[in-house]
């Protein structure tokens, strides 16, 4: 992984960070995911007309991606719903690098050495190790169906990064892969919240327009920026460094949300920059 690589990877995690954050803080997840799905699929429109298409053999896997994302956002929803904002975003970022290198290695013939396997194991420990301790403080018994969520969340994303990592790889065009992934998996749910919000879908999301759109931009450039990288480096060191996308979520939650940190968890968060920097090979 090259430095620039390595650059776009982390600025991807920030955007990330804070276009959940921003979903997250609208009480409505329907409507935020409507914002935000719908922002991005005005951009993948708006870049329609300037980038190539992406080759045949891109299609197939941009259908299955869409479905794949459409599935984690309703998932990502619930955990949201269920759970702090906190707990929920590390677990299901935390589960999905070791599941990334696992189908990297059978669907993409990605085969980890072992400096890189460790440096994923100890990132996901790390990652993990942040949201238990966030449940471990709250003086509260564990919400399984919001971790239940928030795991499955981890898995979905794991899913549509190897078929994306693939499917990109495919396509010829990184600009014209992530235009159509846009519109595809953007427009399911704001037909859905249309479609059951009907007279008062205008009135509701109105207050939230900004925030939402801009939610929406945000999340474009983030995977926009995952998707080039996948294009020049192995699947599993990009998913993983990407997961660094907690430790803004874990300071937005701190400074903005105003969530609990602690000792613990900046422990758990140095273990992640260990496993980071095992993982990483970057020339």
């Amino acid at each position: 992984m090259s430095p620039l690589v390595a650059v776009a990877v982390l600025l991807a995690a920030l955007t990330h960070a804070a276009w959940n954050a921003i979903a997250h803080g609208i009480k409505d997840q329907l409507l935020a995911f409507t914002l935000v799905g719908g922002g991005g699929a005005l951009c993948g429109l708006a870049m329609l007309p300037f980038v190539p298409s992406p080759a045949g053999g891109a299609w197939p896997y941009l259908a299955g991606s869409a479905v794949l994302h459409v599935v984690y956002q309703a998932l990502l929803m619930r955990s949201f719903t269920l759970g702090d904002f906190g707990q929920m975003y590390p677990i299901a970022r935390g589960t999905a690098p070791l599941a990334v290198t696992a189908l990297a290695a059978v669907f993409a013939g990605e085969l980890a050495d072992g400096r890189q396997l460790a440096g994923v194991a100890v990132a996901s420990a790390g990652l993990v190790g942040l949201a238990l301790w966030g449940i471990r403080g709250s003086g509260t018994r564990p919400h399984w169906a919001a971790i239940g969520a928030a795991l499955a969340t981890g898995l979905a994303i794991a899913a549509y990064t190897v078929v994306d990592g693939l499917g990109v790889r495919a396509s010829g065009s990184p600009l014209g892969y992530i235009a159509w992934l846009m519109i595809l998996e953007g427009l399911a749910i704001p037909a859905y919240a249309v479609a059951t919000r009907r007279g008062r879908f205008l009135a509701e999301i109105r207050p939230f327009a900004v925030r939402g759109l801009l939610g929406g931009l945000l999340s474009v450039l983030a995977y926009g920026l995952v998707l080039w990288a996948q294009t020049r480096a192995a699947l599993a060191p990009v998913a993983a460094l990407r997961e660094s996308s907690i430790l803004a979520g874990a300071a937005i939650g701190t400074l903005f949300l105003k969530e609990r940190f602690g000792g613990p968890r900046i422990v758990a968060a140095g273990v992640m920059v260990v496993g980071i920097g095992l993982m990483l090979h970057v020339g």
